[in-house]
């Protein structure tokens, strides 16, 4: 769906995922997926499932998960949430040809997703640029060169609930970074060794600190929880 090309860039901001079954954008064997942290992906949750990546986290209601995956620190990305009407570009990988492929437009809207790998409460946002088979997991970037999101879908129209009128057509669809990042930062926060550690939007995680004062008698009488 769209216009898409070949990408000389995109090995830096996506790698190649293999599976063996059909996903939600076409038969294929494989998907793409994104480099996070030095021991872990993100990609999209039909990919992880029957990649050949043992899987570190499911999301619990939107098509992500992360996966474990050694990765080259220079490959990181920093993460951001971007905005209706920016600029983007998706990488991933065609089914295809197996290779590095790019496209670019806008975001256009957000919107509810349903179909059996995202809930009711998951929302996307829906773009102009294209995508093809094998794209799912791929990578959503910013025009400063963030992360703003992970490929999950397309869809041929958009109804609005209210009058059901078709609203756009022919979008991709992609989760957005600011409906995944406290999930995402709590797998990478609690995975670290640290009490406190950096997000991948580059905030840092506070530390917790909790204190209670208990009686002789074993009853609790007072109970603080303190950040810092």
């Amino acid at each position: 769906m769209g216009h898409t090309e070949y990408s000389r860039t995109e090995v830096q901001h996506v790698d190649i995922s293999f599976t063996g079954i059909p996903t939600i954008l076409g038969l294929s064997t494989l998907g793409s997926s994104i480099p996070s942290t030095p021991k872990y992906s993100l990609t999209a949750a039909h990919v992880a499932k029957f990649a050949v990546q043992r899987v570190k986290a499911y999301h619990p209601y939107c098509d992500l998960a992360v996966i474990y995956h050694k990765n080259d620190a220079d490959t990181l990305a920093k993460f951001r949430s971007g905005a209706i009407g920016d600029p983007i570009r998706m990488y991933g990988y065609s089914f295809i040809s197996a290779m590095p492929v790019e496209s670019s437009g806008s975001n256009l809207a957000r919107t509810a997703i349903r179909n059996s790998w995202n809930k009711k409460t998951c929302m996307a946002m829906a773009s102009n640029a294209g995508v093809v088979k094998g794209i799912s997991g791929g990578a959503v970037y910013n025009a400063d060169n963030t992360l703003g999101g992970v490929i999950v879908d397309f869809s041929d129209e958009i109804k609005s609930n209210r009058s059901g009128k078709i609203v756009l057509k022919d979008v991709s669809l992609y989760i957005p970074y600011f409906d995944f990042k406290n999930w995402l930062n709590q797998i990478i926060v609690s995975a670290s060794s640290s009490a406190s550690a950096t997000g991948l939007d580059g905030t840092r995680s506070p530390m917790v600190f909790r204190f209670s004062f208990i009686s002789r008698r074993g009853t609790i009488l007072v109970a603080l929880r303190i950040k810092v």
